[in-house]
């Protein structure tokens, strides 16, 4: 029986890699729009409870992915095929608060997710230049943004080792800390039991989290699935 690392190939992708790239994006945009892997249903809640589509979806992490991948965090997992059956992709860039809309037509609605993402990274960049009086400033952080996996087999190993990866490189390269937007109770289970990142509490004690029984357009996502858009972080 080969373990999950001979089975598959791990590698950080670069620019020149445009077939990878592409590859990458199908496969996030697959898990976030809804799987069947082995019979369970994977899906990112909020991409559930929305009126987004595929192509959409496949455009903008492809467009993340393009303008990211140079600082070398974009980590993928291929099968004996070259297919990529696992994802996880960050960037060192600080948070950008747009508070707009930018998402038109049928990809209207990521607008509400944007906003989602964009609440809790403030409220978090407010801490953080309350706790350290400056500002994040781009290079300080590793922001873990998307992951995906559709292997049938060895999906914790193929998330562990994709962590690890880009994890350890952020260490080396002197990045003080891993941050998250854990937006379901799996993707937060997988982030604490594998990367050891922890739910993070302002100065004054409280989860940095967007409710989605308070949001109209989301709360009617079950709290059974998901109650929430939490920071995760892990100190390096």
């Amino acid at each position: 029986m080969q373990t999950a690392q001979e089975l598959y190939t791990y590698e950080i992708i670069t620019k020149e890699q445009t077939d990878l790239i592409q590859k990458a994006a199908e496969c996030l945009a697959r898990t976030f729009i809804g799987v069947d892997v082995s019979g369970k249903w994977v899906q990112e809640p909020m991409v559930g409870q929305l009126n987004i589509e595929y192509e959409d979806f496949y455009q903008f992490t492809k467009d993340y992915l393009d303008s990211t991948v140079e600082q070398g965090y974009c980590a993928v997992a291929c099968d004996a095929h070259n297919n990529v059956v696992g994802v996880l992709a960050g960037d060192t860039n600080a948070p950008e608060i747009i508070g707009e809309d930018i998402f038109e037509g049928s990809f209207y609605d990521m607008n509400v997710i944007l906003r989602v993402l964009e609440d809790v990274d403030k409220r978090f960049m407010d801490d953080y230049q309350k706790r350290n009086g400056k500002e994040i400033e781009d290079g300080e952080l590793l922001h873990l943004f998307m992951l995906g996996v559709i292997a049938e087999h060895d999906r914790h190993d193929i998330i562990q080792q994709l962590g690890d990866k880009l994890i350890t490189k952020a260490s080396s390269q002197g990045l003080k800390a891993v941050l998250g937007e854990a937006t379901n109770p799996k993707s937060m289970r997988v982030m604490e039991k594998y990367h050891n990142m922890k739910k993070y509490q302002d100065i004054e004690g409280n989860y940095i989290v967007h409710r989605y029984q308070d949001n109209r357009k989301l709360n009617g996502i079950p709290a059974s699935v998901a109650d929430g858009t939490y920071i995760v972080i892990r100190e390096l």
